[in-house]
């Protein structure tokens, strides 16, 4: 996508004596767009913006977060479980650079946002002025597109053009630099709809003939496997995937943030593939002769070693973004499209078969992850409490329907593993950048955009305390998420690390932490500590029962580890069990 740091190219309007002001044109292409929700921090260069929102407060919620991190985070929750375009608003400079971090997530994990930044007025564009930085120039490496405005006339189509290439495709983050003076100028308002730009082809157009070729790898494989990515939940094609499953009957995995596509319990389901993934889906790699990638783009935690990757398989690669295709592993066949589109077409031409035995083998590897890892883990006999029981339990109090929210590290990947999804759009985390932080207002973000369902944040200790201060946006907004601190008073997927390769040299992993029940008692939150296994059901019972936010801090033992687990750049065949 070509960038632009210009005013965007218009026919010079009309502008009759009687207009409003580009600040006002914001607000109104917003309502265009059917936004009804906003996540920000007001400042010196948005401020124009912020007096036009007053006027607007019946129509569009502003959700004031207290650092700008916030802001992008909670956006990026409140898209992915909506299917929305999440947006903020900031000020210039560290406002803006605030937001960096997420918008670098949003990239990695294709996530629709808009950020509407305050810049200094166009006068003083170039002089260091006071809080100016060059935002545009920043953001070219962690945006799918972005522009700098310099005219109110410019605003609405500025705007439209942000959205339909946020929302379209392969979904990204967006920024409009606006200067304070284009904010404060008069002008008419026009909002141009967009349906197209020159050169950008969000959905490219499915070849017939690989579709067709692809049909006759599945129809002729005896042992194939599905890996199924967040493009599915993307391309909203969970209804077209369950359908080609039934019909194909393939056993499939899910990556990290494809989680939720398919129900946990669908019996072709064998789980999750990747580093901290479940056994079967990575030691059966190596036997599959057929690996069918749906809306995936073969992240590294995923393949472990790519040169070892699928070695006896032909790789059929489904997506989206032509640029994905070869360039971690090699497609014999590839599908351009959106796979809502290019499912269906698939399951038209293939033959409706079932593989009882290849299934059968998943099952029996299940069993030894269960025998070696998953029984200890979620009914274990040591007095400790342990993560994965407490995700077990938390997951089955919610009757498997709550929306999970991570923060990165062990809790993450104990999370993963554990909860269980019957609806789609139901995990949120960050999964390519791995953004300590993330989880805190990522939650905020996914509960407005969801509040008839209940959303679970699993967060440790060390990311609960990198955005601590937005308890205080869950204060003032009432916000009622559920949070449950699994403490072990380290920075634990580190440590884990430093025990397995670095010779249990423990450097500056362990963490002293504050009173969390003050601090929660301090944002109006119901909280619980929990110490004691006996403890643990019914404190789990009374943070579901409450109608506010709660925090259940469950202290978990000091040293645990997670597994199964691939050593980075070994093969997913070399999974290690312990």
């Amino acid at each position: 996508m070509n960038r632009t740091t210009l005013s965007l190219q218009r026919e010079k309007p009309c502008i009759p004596s009687t207009g409003i002001s580009g600040a006002q044109a914001v607000i109104e292409s917003l309502l265009e767009e059917g936004i009804d929700t906003i996540f920000g921090y007001p400042g010196g260069t948005i401020m124009p913006v912020y007096d036009a929102l007053y006027d607007y407060r019946d129509r569009i919620r502003h959700i004031l977060v207290r650092h700008e991190q916030g802001a992008i985070h909670a956006a990026q929750g409140y898209a992915r479980v909506s299917g929305k375009v999440g947006v903020c608003f900031v000020t210039s400079g560290p406002g803006a650079t605030n937001t960096v971090t997420g918008l670098a997530d949003a990239l990695m994990d294709s996530t629709p946002i808009v950020v509407i930044s305050g810049q200094v007025s166009s006068r003083l564009l170039g002089t260091d002025a006071f809080q100016e930085t060059n935002f545009i120039g920043i953001t070219q490496a962690v945006t799918k597109w972005n522009c700098q405005v310099k005219q109110a006339a410019d605003i609405p189509a500025a705007i439209a053009k942000a959205f339909y290439i946020a929302r379209s495709g392969r979904p990204g983050p967006v920024v409009v630099d606006i200067t304070k003076d284009a904010q404060q100028e008069i002008t008419a308002f026009h909002y141009p709809k967009i349906s197209g730009i020159r050169s950008y082809m969000p959905y490219p157009q499915p070849d017939e003939a690989q579709i067709a070729a692809a049909a006759r790898l599945i129809n002729f494989a005896r042992k194939p496997l599905a890996l199924v990515g967040q493009g599915v939940l993307l391309g909203h094609a969970e209804r077209e995937l369950l359908d080609f499953l039934q019909k194909s009957g393939i056993p499939a995995a899910s990556t990290l943030l494809g989680l939720s596509a398919i129900p946990t319990k669908h019996p072709q389901y064998v789980g999750m593939l990747g580093m901290h993934g479940n056994y079967a889906p990575n030691i059966k790699n190596k036997e599959c002769d057929l690996l069918l990638a749906i809306g995936m783009r073969f992240d590294d935690r995923v393949t472990g070693d790519p040169e070892k990757f699928g070695i006896n398989a032909k790789i059929i690669h489904m997506e989206i973004d032509p640029a994905e295709i070869n360039k971690i592993i090699y497609a014999d066949i590839p599908v351009i499209g959106n796979v809502k589109e290019t499912l269906p077409m698939l399951t038209n031409r293939i033959i409706k078969k079932n593989h009882p035995k290849w299934l059968a083998e998943f099952q029996a590897c299940y069993h030894i992850e269960y025998q070696e890892i998953i029984e200890k883990e979620l009914f274990p006999e040591a007095p400790f409490l342990r993560m994965g029981e407490v995700v077990h339990l938390v997951s089955k109090a919610y009757q498997d329907n709550a929306i999970l929210v991570t923060d990165v590290g062990q809790q993450q990947m104990i999370a993963s593993r554990y909860f269980h999804f019957t609806q789609s759009r139901s995990l949120v985390t960050s999964g390519g950048l791995g953004t300590m932080g993330f989880g805190l207002p990522a939650a905020i973000g996914a509960k407005i955009g969801m509040p008839e369902r209940e959303v679970c944040l699993f967060v440790g200790d060390g990311g609960f305390q990198m955005n601590l201060q937005e308890l205080g946006t869950i204060f003032q907004s009432r916000i009622p998420i559920k949070i449950i601190l699994l403490n072990n008073n380290y920075l634990g997927m580190v440590r884990q690390w430093q025990e397995l390769f670095f010779n249990k040299r423990y450097s500056f992993t362990e963490m002293i932490n504050p009173d969390f029940g003050l601090i929660a008692r301090g944002n109006d939150m119901g909280y619980e500590c929990v110490e004691n296994r006996t403890q643990l059901p019914a404190a789990i019972a009374r943070m579901k029962k409450s109608t506010k936010a709660y925090l259940l801090e469950v202290k978990v033992k000091k040293e645990e580890n997670v597994f199964p687990m691939i050593p980075a750049g070994a093969s997913v065949s070399e999974i290690r069990l312990e």
